[in-house]
């Protein structure tokens, strides 16, 4: 996984967090519910580029 992925992916789960943590604060179900599903997006792309990793990829 090459660095730039390695950012992008902590910044998009960072503000995934950080919009479930506003949500919750704030009792709004939908911005919470939104910040999780950047969360499990950005782990997924880990995911994939860890995958790949371990596979030889680029």
């Amino acid at each position: 996984m090459g660095i730039g992925d390695k950012i992008s992916n902590a910044a998009e789960e960072l503000k995934g967090k950080v919009k479930e943590t506003a949500g919750n604060a704030t009792d709004n179900e939908e911005l919470e519910a939104d910040g999780k599903l950047d969360q499990a997006k950005a782990n997924l792309k880990q995911a994939g580029e860890k995958v790949k990793d371990a596979l030889g990829g680029n």
